[in-house]
């Protein structure tokens, strides 16, 4: 294919979904193989084998590199404005920081296959949201035959103090992004658990029922870690005579065969058993490998593309991909008790990321 074509198929595909009718993905392979080779980045070591294969499947070179969130923001940056783009696409978990300062500021692009329009809601679309992660509450299955907890106000009284694990919000941001989430979507929820709970109205200290049990769970001295691996030791490691409740991803879940934890979702937790993140596909806008970039983005919205991500409870965005029976979590019969991520507050997420960490460092206590 000559460099004329491979720019025009390009072009094309930049249209988006108004031109589903026009995707060519033979096209775009062979314009891919005529290309340099791709790098992706995520935040799982996933993604090498998933590059790997990739290659393999469409006859091209890919390299897959694990890096972290907050990375990935840096690396995408500094590359962008030194002219030099390593990292040609990112599967990047900071969905605030890709509507603030990534595609605001032109250093990525957000494309979605034509083919792929009619499979994707529309909420999942711009920025194109790959899948949605879950963090859950969970508890020891040796000592507990149910959740101990059937309410986050629970987690606030002395019973628990020092007993919750999670991990440290000031060192993720999704975590205050959570929080974020909360106050704008699920605030009446808040305080109808606390009512639920209580038996009495929350009373009016804060400016909102999410600052209140923002602030008494962290006064009620949390154990906080820097990462998810130690919250599942904290709660699932056997032998314990008090294991802690703690949240962390739907992936840990895997510790359960693989290290021999006993650990089960808190299931009747109210108002949720969790929240979830995004991870959004994106393309580095200066790559010299815009086609395969592309094919790389598609890959990942099918089934076999994703597959190696859903075994830890990633639940793809493509309707048309069910999740495999023997996910360890079984997260997906619990979806609709989850506190969904909503997009449309993002910015707000990022807005207010500094003031969520000040106000936990003001209430912490341990």
């Amino acid at each position: 294919m000559t460099k004329l074509a491979a720019s025009v198929i390009a072009l094309a595909a930049l249209a988006g979904p108004a031109l589903a009718q026009d995707f060519d993905l033979e096209a775009l392979i062979e314009a891919a193989r005529g290309e340099p080779p791709l790098t992706v980045y995520d935040s799982t070591g996933k993604i090498v084998d998933m590059a790997e294969t990739f290659a393999a499947e469409y006859g091209l070179q890919a390299t897959g590199e694990k890096v972290s969130a907050n990375s990935q923001l840096e690396m995408i940056i500094r590359e962008a404005q030194a002219g030099n783009v390593v990292g040609d696409v990112l599967m990047i978990t900071d969905a605030p920081a890709a509507l603030a300062q990534l595609i605001p500021q032109g250093f990525v692009e957000s494309w979605i296959p034509g083919d792929m329009t009619a499979n994707i809601p529309a909420e999942y679309q711009d920025p194109l949201t790959a899948t949605t992660n879950a963090n859950v509450w969970a508890y020891n299955t040796e000592v507990y035959d149910e959740c101990p907890v059937s309410n986050i106000w629970e987690l606030t009284e002395p019973e628990w103090q020092g007993r919750v694990a999670l991990t440290d919000p000031l060192s993720k941001s999704s975590y205050t992004d959570w929080f974020s989430q909360m106050e704008a979507h699920s605030d009446a929820e808040i305080a109808a658990a606390y009512e639920a709970h209580t038996g009495n109205p929350l009373p009016g200290d804060y400016d909102s029922a999410t600052e209140a049990w923002v602030a008494a769970l962290a006064e009620n001295g949390p154990l906080l870690t820097d990462g998810d691996d130690p919250v599942s030791a904290a709660v699932g490691a056997p032998g314990q005579a008090e294991p802690f409740i703690g949240l962390m991803s739907s992936a840990k879940f895997r510790d359960v065969e693989d290290m021999g934890h006993r650990m089960a979702i808190c299931d009747t937790m109210e108002p949720f058993v969790g929240w979830t993140y995004s991870k959004l596909a994106l393309i580095a806008t200066g790559t010299d490998s815009p086609n395969a970039a592309r094919l790389f983005v598609h890959y990942v919205l099918t089934e076999d593309g994703i597959a190696p991500q859903m075994v830890d409870g990633k639940v793809p965005t493509n309707t048309q991909i069910a999740m495999p029976a023997d996910e360890p979590s079984g997260i997906v019969d619990l979806w609709d008790r989850l506190l969904p991520y909503d997009s449309s507050t993002g910015l707000d997420d990022w807005d207010t990321r500094q003031a969520w960490q000040d106000f936990w460092r003001m209430h912490y206590s341990r």
